[in-house]
């Protein structure tokens, strides 16, 4: 018997319950959906890096976003973002002057994407997004950089930080702090807490005295949220 009154028949459809194929055929097509977007937008850069390299992207929340900047505000010099996904942090450095500001992100999509944020914030020709693989850039010209990245890979990280990056140089971490590196400065709190280090001549990164506004300094146990 077909329904002639709609509303009626939008009473039916939600008190039916759907059978055990109709719930197949949704979680079949919902996992198709979520592997297109992968091979979409993340997959094309994953194919150029080494499988222990690998790190999914998940965009910074506006907090950790806050967070890196309250460890980076005023410092002179090049800031650069590794692996930049699609944009967020190097803007926002750009708008408290941090400048210039630059993102390394192998992915084209998330690159072409942080672009066209930037041309919607009026801000194409003052940040830079390069296509390139963050183990493969030069750090010997940045004074400031960012990394949300996978504890997987931060070991191996401190070794090309600790390389090539100046004396004077602050590494601010988000969600995971580097492994064996001693924080001058902690602020916020669970995910979206973030670990700030200082290059310097002489001995283990992260070993330098902080400067004015540190949330929490070497050897205190508490930290601040921003």
């Amino acid at each position: 018997m077909e329904h002639d009154d709609p509303a009626e028949a939008l009473t039916e459809l939600r008190e039916r319950r759907p059978s055990r194929l109709e719930l197949l055929q949704v979680a079949a097509g919902s996992g198709l959906a979520v592997y297109g977007v992968w091979a979409l937008l993340l997959q094309p850069g994953f194919r150029r890096v080494p499988l222990r390299l690998q790190v999914p992207y998940v965009g910074a929340s506006a907090r950790q976003v806050e967070h890196v900047l309250s460890l980076l505000r005023g410092r002179p010099g090049k800031t650069v973002d590794l692996g930049s996904g699609d944009g967020r942090i190097v803007l926002a450095a750009h708008r408290c002057g941090l400048r210039p500001a630059v993102g390394y992100e192998l992915n084209p999509w998330l690159v072409g994407l942080a672009r066209l944020r930037a041309w919607r914030a009026g801000c194409v020709g003052s940040v830079r997004f390069h296509r390139e693989d963050l183990w493969k850039v030069s750090l010997r010209d940045c004074h400031n950089v960012s990394v949300f990245l996978a504890p997987s890979v931060l070991r191996l990280l401190e070794d090309k930080l600790q390389a090539e990056l100046p004396a004077g140089a602050r590494v601010v971490s988000g969600r995971f702090p580097l492994p064996t590196w001693q924080p001058v400065a902690v602020v916020g709190e669970g995910l979206d807490r973030v670990w700030a280090y200082d290059i310097h001549r002489g001995g283990p990164a992260g070993q330098a005295v902080p400067g004015p506004g540190s949330a929490s300094v070497l050897g205190t146990p508490s930290s601040q949220t921003g």
